[in-house]
């Protein structure tokens, strides 16, 4: 899956230290001696175990088998349905979130074992009947500094990026072919609709905004570590990225800047397969790794932004300004409203889909 590779890709500023990840159960059998949580792979799992898996361990004396194969959301039905439930706690971007929601394939959280300090401080997006966020990210514009200097006049929005008599330049966008990351919302918001008035989201006026700097985009991105590349050669001079592949690249000396004016807020989930066989210590699982304190541990070894904002009285102010969800960037930036592009047309098929469609044929 494209985003777990992204995250698996990103480097750290920090060295974590070397922590064993067990292999996953096989599917079709339950290990209910132990909590079987996926934690991914790369230094996003070593975050999750050092934050999350073994202080819960510590604080609790449930054992966790920390799990680092990827689980497709097929695998997740298949045990929901099938009642042999292998995995006990998952982590899903929103999209994968709402679809196996749809299917009625995960649990409800149980939010009474949520103080009420906890639940105001989780954000609105955070909490779903059917997850909480696990962490959360951004798609934000990045600007070539040499191109772009501080004293100078340079694009501060998406309608900045869309005027091309004033800010002339290479220009790259991640590719429609992307799904719910393609450059929608930002072609929205260059069109004029303000933050609010993005969703829902009217296809055939996006494609008119795309229009206007279709022949002006050098490059169409697809994957994370191929607009990072281009950052990092300078071979751009306004784009847009993921914040942790730009903020990397500024830790390393880069000379390129991040905007962080309306960003594109997106997260994954915590949630829980129906039918855990350890569903009472899997919701207590996700109500820690939701608490302020373990949150602020887990954005200081990666830097994905807490989902809970009481994380932020923990965090290093320089760190916190590198977050996606720190709350003077929240203010300006939109999240990505998953169910948007989840929901069915009247032939039947998402929103999604029908962008993907019209993409495949616009970009011939």
């Amino acid at each position: 899956m494209t985003k777990t590779t992204r995250r698996q890709l990103l480097q750290t500023g920090g060295t974590l230290a070397a922590l064993s990840i067990l292999p996953m159960p096989a599917l079709g059998t339950s290990e209910s001696k132990k909590l079987n949580v996926l934690v991914g792979g790369g230094d996003w799992a070593k975050a999750n175990i050092a934050a999350y898996v073994e202080p819960f361990q510590d604080e609790t004396g449930i054992k966790i088998n920390a799990i680092s194969d990827q689980v497709n959301l097929a695998q997740v039905e298949l045990m929901a349905r099938s009642g042999n439930v292998a995995v006990d706690v998952i982590s899903y971007g929103q999209s994968g979130g709402e679809t196996l929601h749809k299917r009625g394939v995960l649990e409800d959280i149980d939010y009474s074992l949520y103080g009420e300090t906890q639940k105001v401080a989780l954000a609105d997006f955070a909490k779903k009947p059917f997850g909480v966020a696990a962490l959360v990210y951004s798609y934000v514009m990045v600007l070539n500094t040499k191109t772009f200097p501080k004293d100078g006049p340079r694009p501060g929005s998406w309608g900045d990026y869309w005027d091309l008599e004033r800010f002339p330049g290479i220009r790259t966008l991640m590719s429609g072919r992307s799904g719910t990351e393609g450059p929608w919302e930002e072609a929205s918001m260059a069109s004029g609709d303000g933050l609010g008035e993005v969703y829902p989201m009217d296809i055939d006026r996006i494609f008119t905004s795309l229009d206007k700097v279709k022949t002006e985009v050098r490059r169409w991105w697809t994957v994370g570590s191929e607009i990072q590349q281009i950052m990092h050669d300078g071979a751009f001079d306004v784009t847009n990225s993921y914040d942790g592949r730009a903020q990397l690249l500024i830790n390393e000396g880069a000379e390129i800047e991040i905007v962080r004016n309306q960003a594109k807020l997106n997260w994954d989930y915590w949630m829980i397969p129906k039918g855990s066989p350890n569903l009472e210590a899997a919701q207590r699982f996700i109500q820690f790794a939701t608490r302020a304190d373990r949150q602020a541990e887990f954005a200081q070894l990666i830097p994905y932004g807490p989902s809970n904002l009481n994380a932020y009285k923990s965090i290093p102010e320089e760190r916190a300004r590198q977050l996606a969800s720190h709350p003077d960037y929240v203010a300006n930036s939109i999240p990505i409203k998953a169910s948007w592009y989840t929901a069915a047309r009247d032939d039947g098929r998402s929103n999604v889909e029908h962008l993907i469609e019209r993409w495949n044929k616009w970009s011939l």
